[in-house]
Protein backbone atom coordinates (compact mmCIF):
# COMPACT_ATOMS: atom_id res chain seq x y z
CA UNK A 1 0.00 0.00 0.00
CA UNK A 2 1.43 3.39 -1.06
CA UNK A 3 1.27 6.63 1.46
CA UNK A 4 0.63 9.47 -0.37
CA UNK A 5 1.86 12.64 0.86
CA UNK A 6 -0.26 15.79 0.34
CA UNK A 7 1.59 19.13 0.38
CA UNK A 8 0.48 21.35 2.83
CA UNK A 9 -2.15 24.59 1.61
CA UNK A 10 0.89 27.25 3.01
CA UNK A 11 3.34 25.96 0.84
CA UNK A 12 1.26 25.96 -2.40
CA UNK A 13 0.23 29.20 -1.33
CA UNK A 14 3.89 30.33 -1.29
CA UNK A 15 5.00 28.62 -4.17
CA UNK A 16 2.58 30.65 -6.37
CA UNK A 17 3.58 33.94 -4.88
CA UNK A 18 7.38 33.21 -5.34
CA UNK A 19 6.52 32.10 -9.04
CA UNK A 20 4.27 34.78 -9.95
CA UNK A 21 6.85 37.53 -8.45
CA UNK A 22 9.59 36.00 -11.12
CA UNK A 23 7.30 35.98 -13.75
CA UNK A 24 6.71 39.66 -12.83
CA UNK A 25 10.32 40.16 -12.50
CA UNK A 26 10.98 38.82 -15.62
CA UNK A 27 8.52 40.19 -17.77
CA UNK A 28 8.87 44.34 -15.94
CA UNK A 29 12.71 44.23 -15.48
CA UNK A 30 13.45 44.58 -19.52
CA UNK A 31 10.88 47.12 -20.00
CA UNK A 32 11.71 49.44 -16.91
CA UNK A 33 15.66 48.97 -17.98
CA UNK A 34 15.13 48.81 -21.81
CA UNK A 35 12.10 51.35 -22.76
CA UNK A 36 10.39 53.10 -20.22
CA UNK A 37 10.98 54.21 -16.79
CA UNK A 38 8.87 56.56 -14.85
CA UNK A 39 10.14 60.11 -13.13
CA UNK A 40 8.72 62.50 -10.69
CA UNK A 41 9.44 65.96 -11.07
CA UNK A 42 11.02 67.73 -8.45
CA UNK A 43 11.20 71.75 -8.37
CA UNK A 44 10.78 74.37 -10.11
CA UNK A 45 13.26 74.56 -12.86
CA UNK A 46 11.11 73.54 -15.65
CA UNK A 47 7.79 75.49 -15.09
CA UNK A 48 5.07 76.79 -16.47
CA UNK A 49 5.74 72.95 -18.59
CA UNK A 50 6.22 70.30 -16.03
CA UNK A 51 5.78 71.46 -12.31
CA UNK A 52 6.93 70.17 -9.08
CA UNK A 53 5.34 66.01 -8.26
CA UNK A 54 4.54 65.66 -12.13
CA UNK A 55 4.49 62.12 -13.11
CA UNK A 56 6.41 61.63 -16.31
CA UNK A 57 6.80 58.37 -18.70
CA UNK A 58 10.26 58.58 -19.94
CA UNK A 59 11.21 56.55 -23.36
CA UNK A 60 14.52 54.98 -22.76
CA UNK A 61 14.73 53.35 -26.21
CA UNK A 62 13.95 56.66 -28.19
CA UNK A 63 17.51 57.48 -28.27
CA UNK A 64 19.11 53.65 -29.11
CA UNK A 65 17.24 54.49 -32.44
CA UNK A 66 17.25 58.16 -33.02
CA UNK A 67 19.66 60.98 -31.57
CA UNK A 68 18.09 63.61 -29.43
CA UNK A 69 16.42 67.27 -31.13
CA UNK A 70 16.40 70.33 -29.92
CA UNK A 71 13.32 71.41 -28.21
CA UNK A 72 13.05 67.51 -26.57
CA UNK A 73 12.75 67.57 -22.92
CA UNK A 74 15.33 64.77 -21.61
CA UNK A 75 16.46 63.40 -18.53
CA UNK A 76 19.69 62.74 -17.64
CA UNK A 77 22.63 62.03 -15.05
CA UNK A 78 24.46 65.85 -15.12
CA UNK A 79 28.50 65.56 -15.05
CA UNK A 80 30.27 63.97 -12.50
CA UNK A 81 26.84 62.48 -10.85
CA UNK A 82 25.45 59.05 -11.56
CA UNK A 83 22.97 58.93 -9.03
CA UNK A 84 21.07 62.22 -9.74
CA UNK A 85 18.68 62.63 -12.34
CA UNK A 86 17.75 66.28 -13.70
CA UNK A 87 15.17 67.64 -16.32
CA UNK A 88 16.19 69.99 -18.89
CA UNK A 89 15.12 71.34 -22.82
CA UNK A 90 17.81 70.25 -25.40
CA UNK A 91 18.74 73.56 -26.70
CA UNK A 92 22.02 72.95 -28.70
CA UNK A 93 23.16 69.66 -30.44
CA UNK A 94 26.61 68.38 -31.19
CA UNK A 95 29.24 70.49 -33.33
CA UNK A 96 27.30 73.59 -32.45
CA UNK A 97 28.28 77.01 -30.99
CA UNK A 98 25.97 78.11 -28.39
CA UNK A 99 26.02 82.19 -27.47
CA UNK A 100 24.11 83.58 -24.40
CA UNK A 101 23.81 87.09 -24.41
CA UNK A 102 21.67 90.16 -23.14
CA UNK A 103 19.21 87.72 -22.36
CA UNK A 104 18.82 85.86 -26.05
CA UNK A 105 20.30 82.69 -27.37
CA UNK A 106 22.67 82.15 -30.31
CA UNK A 107 23.26 79.22 -32.51
CA UNK A 108 25.87 79.04 -35.30
CA UNK A 109 26.00 75.14 -36.77
CA UNK A 110 23.21 72.65 -38.46
CA UNK A 111 20.37 74.50 -39.43
CA UNK A 112 21.15 78.20 -37.94
CA UNK A 113 24.42 78.88 -39.79
CA UNK A 114 25.23 82.45 -38.68
CA UNK A 115 24.60 82.78 -35.62
CA UNK A 116 20.50 83.10 -35.73
CA UNK A 117 18.65 83.79 -32.64
CA UNK A 118 16.76 80.49 -31.32
CA UNK A 119 13.20 81.24 -31.11
CA UNK A 120 11.91 79.57 -27.56
CA UNK A 121 8.28 81.22 -27.94
CA UNK A 122 6.92 78.17 -27.70
CA UNK A 123 7.75 76.92 -24.22
CA UNK A 124 9.17 79.67 -22.24
CA UNK A 125 7.02 82.14 -20.03
CA UNK A 126 6.25 85.64 -21.66
CA UNK A 127 8.94 87.88 -21.04
CA UNK A 128 11.23 84.89 -19.64
CA UNK A 129 14.67 85.39 -20.89
CA UNK A 130 17.85 83.58 -19.99
CA UNK A 131 20.57 85.07 -17.71
CA UNK A 132 24.12 84.96 -18.33
CA UNK A 133 27.01 85.63 -20.78
CA UNK A 134 28.25 82.23 -22.31
CA UNK A 135 30.18 80.97 -25.67
CA UNK A 136 30.36 77.22 -25.88
CA UNK A 137 31.03 75.03 -28.96
CA UNK A 138 29.74 71.49 -28.20
CA UNK A 139 32.06 68.53 -29.28
CA UNK A 140 30.45 65.51 -31.72
CA UNK A 141 28.92 64.45 -28.38
CA UNK A 142 27.22 67.02 -26.41
CA UNK A 143 24.15 68.70 -26.16
CA UNK A 144 23.79 71.70 -24.45
CA UNK A 145 20.23 71.43 -21.75
CA UNK A 146 18.61 74.49 -19.82
CA UNK A 147 15.72 74.38 -18.17
CA UNK A 148 12.23 76.75 -18.81
CA UNK A 149 12.42 78.61 -16.19
CA UNK A 150 16.01 79.80 -16.74
CA UNK A 151 16.24 82.24 -13.14
CA UNK A 152 15.10 78.94 -11.21
CA UNK A 153 17.34 76.15 -13.19
CA UNK A 154 20.77 73.93 -12.23
CA UNK A 155 21.60 73.33 -15.91
CA UNK A 156 24.37 73.59 -18.75
CA UNK A 157 25.20 77.16 -17.64
CA UNK A 158 26.70 75.69 -14.80
CA UNK A 159 27.69 72.27 -15.11
CA UNK A 160 28.64 72.58 -18.96
CA UNK A 161 27.41 70.41 -21.78
CA UNK A 162 25.96 67.05 -21.39
CA UNK A 163 27.68 64.05 -22.85
CA UNK A 164 24.95 61.56 -25.14
CA UNK A 165 25.77 58.85 -23.16
CA UNK A 166 24.45 60.44 -19.90
CA UNK A 167 20.90 61.55 -21.41
CA UNK A 168 18.56 58.51 -20.13
CA UNK A 169 15.53 58.91 -22.54
CA UNK A 170 12.89 61.54 -23.97
CA UNK A 171 9.85 62.98 -21.47
CA UNK A 172 7.11 61.14 -23.96
CA UNK A 173 4.29 61.25 -21.36
CA UNK A 174 2.37 63.13 -18.69
CA UNK A 175 0.76 60.22 -16.13
CA UNK A 176 -0.03 62.88 -13.20
CA UNK A 177 -2.18 65.20 -12.96
CA UNK A 178 -5.28 64.10 -14.85
CA UNK A 179 -5.97 67.52 -16.34
CA UNK A 180 -2.40 67.81 -17.56
CA UNK A 181 -2.41 63.52 -19.53
CA UNK A 182 -0.58 63.65 -22.58
CA UNK A 183 1.81 62.98 -24.89
CA UNK A 184 4.91 65.19 -24.51
CA UNK A 185 6.74 66.84 -28.33
CA UNK A 186 8.85 69.02 -29.36
CA UNK A 187 8.28 72.82 -30.45
CA UNK A 188 8.81 73.42 -34.09
CA UNK A 189 12.04 75.51 -35.13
Amino acid sequence: MKIKRKIPFFLLFLFDIVKLAVIAFVIVWPIHYFIFQPFYVVGPSMEPNFYDKDYLIVSKITYRLNNPERGQVVIFHPPQNDKTFLIKRVIGLPGEKIFIEKGHIYITGSEFFKGEELNEKDYLAPGLTTPGKIEIQLEDDEYYVLGDNRSMSLDSRSFGAVKENRIVGRVSLRGWPFDRFGLIEAPMF
